[in-house]
């Protein structure tokens, strides 16, 4: 009974992040849920043949600390920096979590396993509309533009951004893969879907720009 519980809590939070298309999806969580359930009830039931032979002791609180420290591994597995842009730090909190959520299953703690479960679901899914209302604009945004070299000066494109309505962070410009093409990447804040619309127009309008490639949490969106 106490690996099912585990498993479809588990299976909850998972179907969660797949919804999402994260890297740790349903069947992750639930293996993770359901193997730390399974640990805690080896540690807590499984040497039971050996508890009256002298001098030893049981403590299953060891293992579910192991479980805790250990399961940071495959947290660190999900967690991708690319481009400046971190992604998976949810993942692996939640994956942190429903290791947990299995411990306190493997318990006996049903209750706290299901109070913990629903409250992460909250988290996950309730509050995220929320914190892309809230501070979306306070992040940093990715723009890289392949441009034909020596053909667009910069301080066009650092007026385009201002015209968008967005303050440039930082630019970087550094040789393309071809011999005549340079890449220009735009760090950019105070951004919105408008303000980026305005912005792409406003590129792909100057001559020389021959690409638009817009990276939100690192996944390109491009516009020819």
């Amino acid at each position: 009974m106490r690996l099912v519980i585990a498993a479809i809590l588990g299976g909850l939070v998972g179907i969660e992040r797949e919804r999402l298309d994260r890297a740790a999806g349903l069947r992750t969580h639930t293996l993770v849920c359901l193997g730390s359930c399974l640990i805690m009830i080896a540690s807590a039931f499984g040497f039971a043949d050996v508890l009256g032979t002298k001098h030893v002791t049981l403590d299953p609180s060891r293992i579910a600390a192991q479980i805790v420290s250990g399961i940071g591994f495959l947290g660190a597995g999900t967690i991708i920096f690319r481009r400046e842009v971190v992604r998976g730090l949810t993942t692996a909190a939640s994956i942190w979590v429903v290791a947990g959520i299995g411990i306190a299953v493997g318990g006996g703690l049903y209750v706290a396993a299901t109070a913990t479960t629903v409250l992460v679901l909250i988290v996950l899914a309730g509050i995220k509309p929320i914190e892309r209302r809230l501070f979306s604009m306070r992040r940093p945004y990715r723009v890289s533009l392949t441009v034909q070299r020596r053909e667009v000066p910069l301080f066009s494109i650092e007026k385009a951004v201002e015209e968008s309505g967005m303050a440039l962070d930082r630019m970087l410009v550094q040789p393309s893969t071809e011999p005549d093409e340079d890449r220009v990447d735009l760090v950019l804040l105070r951004v919105n879907r408008d303000s980026l619309l305005a912005l792409s127009e406003r590129l792909r309008g100057l001559t020389g720009v021959r690409r638009v490639e817009m990276v939100s949490g690192g996944v390109p969106r491009r516009s020819s």
